[in-house]
C-alpha cells in the first residue's frame, strides 16, 4: 500500500470552519450540512479550537446546555494537536490513536490552517484496497471452482 501524504488526502476537501462566537446550533447545522463531524474553530487563519460532534454530545446534550445561546468557543477543544500537511497520514492515524480523537487540523508550512484530516479519510482508502482484494479473490475462486 503506497503512503498517502496528508497534503494528498485533503486536496478534495475544502476548508469547513466556525468562528468562536458562532452558536452550537449553527455549527451543528453547517456540520449536517457539510456531512463532516468536525469543524476548525479559527480566528483569522489561526486555529484556536476544534468542535466535534462529540463535543455537542458531550457538553451541550448531555450537560442540558442551550445550543441557541452557547458558543462554539465555549466548548470547543482548544489548542487541538495539530499536524502539517507534508508529513504521511500514518502520523495523524498515530496521534489519533494515541489522543484518543477522531480529527487533527492540518496546517501549511506557515502554521496557517488548510483543512482537517480524519479517521474516515484513512477508513475510505482502506475500504477500496479491501473491496480491490475482494474482487481478485472471487475471480480468483471463480476460475478454482471449475
Amino acid at each position: 500500500m503506497a503512503i498517502r501524504i496528508i497534503r494528498e488526502v485533503i486536496a478534495e476537501h475544502p476548508l469547513v470552519s466556525a468562528q468562536p462566537g458562532m452558536s452550537v446550533r449553527e455549527a451543528c447545522r453547517l456540520m449536517v450540512d457539510k456531512h463532516i463531524g468536525a469543524l476548525l474553530v479559527l480566528e483569522g487563519k489561526r486555529i484556536v479550537g476544534i468542535f466535534t460532534e462529540r463535543n455537542a454530545l458531550t457538553r451541550i446534550l448531555a450537560a442540558g446546555r442551550d445550543p441557541d445561546s452557547t458558543t462554539v468557543g465555549e466548548v470547543m477543544v482548544a489548542d487541538p494537536v495539530c499536524i502539517t500537511e507534508d508529513k504521511p497520514l500514518t502520523q495523524a492515524l498515530l496521534l489519533m490513536a494515541d489522543g484518543g480523537f477522531r480529527h487533527v487540523p492540518v496546517l501549511d508550512a506557515s502554521g496557517q490552517a488548510v483543512g482537517m484530516v480524519s479517521a474516515r479519510d484513512a477508513l475510505g482508502h482502506e475500504l477500496i484496497e479491501v473491496g480491490r482484494g475482494m474482487t481478485a479473490f472471487s475471480r480468483l475462486e471463480s476460475t478454482l471452482a471449475y
